[in-house]
């Protein structure tokens, strides 16, 4: 790989730290993006929209901050107590609400953006803008309904998974998308504070691979924490979102993409009231205990080249003999790491080039990790009989059921 593309995709092999799979997986994700005809909010391109949930209910969106006075920040101490954003997505009542929630600030897209090599190429306004299906004053629903936690990426903003957090809402959750103070290229944070991902140069400082994965493993328990803390937050006596009674706290899982996704199994293994986890594409820096994690389910659902059993990640081999309730392995042919997030679909509206090693569009990106995931929760939270879990079927030929 050339400086050139180093440079250009320096955020993006951070990210890819939290893969370290086979050889060709780590290359896919640290090539970046090929030079693309630049895109501006002037160019004539069409505004970007996520794709429409398919669920009974309209949804909302409320946005937290929250501060953990328990807990310094770990990595800049002398920032003061932990804090999180949080984006709670909820059912809502049909026809309530009027303002479409905004995708992410321009800022945080400015930066996203600028980590992955394309600052320049495309507009953070077409970024920031990108059309969300979420109403921010759209009266709840009534109910109760299970919690879905969702933790994202290292390096990667909370809004890169808002279609599946919108999904799961119109389908009957409220999902709690964490942004991990320090952990994401740019969070916009009350006051108009923008915090960079600190972690970040942890992580490029450790002098070898054991040495990052060593962090990235902390990365992962300190996410536990955080995410048991929202939880505490959303469920306890004086809870800090106004609709919290709409929370089942009886049924409560955790998901997430890449480290977010080994941070669901870490949180199940300190908090009981997890009930069920969901890793997506992400290497079990943090491993999954010898002793299981207390007989609960687990999916993991990742690349079919990076994911495979024997394949380059054996945290996924190891993870799987000691996962000790339901548990499935799915992987998916012809996707990337970002499959599983809002990327692929935005960056074909954008007309970026797709990789030609994850030639899977971001049409069936979308329905096939909503699929999945949405299934998994009905069966596990909701208690529904889901065939989509038992076995291959025709509609999803990409996706391959792994029997170590």
């Amino acid at each position: 790989m050339t400086t050139t593309l180093r440079r250009r995709a320096a955020v993006s092999a951070l990210a890819a730290l939290a893969l370290l799979t086979t050889p060709a997986v780590t290359a896919q994700a640290l090539s970046g993006p090929a030079p693309a005809p630049a895109v501006s909010a002037t160019s004539g391109t069409a505004p970007l929209e996520l794709p429409r949930p398919t669920g009974p209910y309209a949804v909302g969106v409320d946005v937290l901050h929250l501060t953990d006075h328990s807990r310094a920040d770990p990595w800049v101490p002398g920032a003061g107590d932990r804090e999180l954003m949080v984006s709670v997505h909820h059912p809502a009542r049909a026809g309530s609400g009027s303002t479409p929630a905004p995708y992410m600030d321009t800022e945080e897209a400015r930066l996203m953006l600028a980590g992955r090599g394309l600052d320049g190429l495309v507009s953070a306004d077409v970024v920031s803008s990108a059309s969300t299906h979420a109403r921010t004053d759209a009266r709840p629903a009534g109910g109760r309904f299970p919690l879905v936690l969702l933790s994202p990426g290292f390096n990667t903003p909370r809004a890169t998974l808002t279609s599946l957090a919108e999904e799961l809402a119109s389908r009957g959750y409220v999902v709690a998308s964490v942004d991990h103070a320090y952990e994401t290229s740019g969070t916009v944070f009350p006051g108009g504070r923008v915090l960079t991902c600190a972690a970040c140069d942890t992580v490029e400082a450790a002098p070898d691979d054991a040495a990052s994965r060593e962090v990235l493993r902390t990365v992962s328990a300190g996410r536990a924490a955080d995410l048991s803390f929202v939880l505490d937050r959303l469920t306890g006596p004086h809870p800090a979102w106004e609709n919290s009674r709409m929370i089942d706290r009886r049924r409560i899982a955790a998901a997430g993409h890449s480290i977010g996704g080994n941070a669901a199994a870490s949180t199940m293994r300190t908090d009981p009231r997890v009930d069920a986890g969901i890793n997506m594409d992400g290497t079990f820096f943090d491993p999954v205990p010898r002793s299981g994690l207390g007989g609960r389910p687990f999916l993991m659902l990742g690349t079919d080249a990076g994911h495979r059993p024997g394949g380059g990640d054996c945290s996924w081999d190891q993870g799987w003999q000691h996962l000790d309730g339901w548990k499935r392995w799915l992987t998916v042919r012809d996707s990337g790491h970002f499959t599983f997030t809002d990327t692929p679909g935005l960056g074909e509206q954008l007309g970026l080039p797709a990789d030609p090693e994850a030639p899977l569009s971001g049409d069936r990106s979308t329905r096939i990790t909503r699929a999945y995931v949405a299934a998994f929760l009905d069966l596990q939270l909701k208690d529904r009989p889901r065939p989509l879990l038992d076995g291959p079927t025709p509609g999803n030929p990409e996706v391959v059921f792994q029997n170590p």
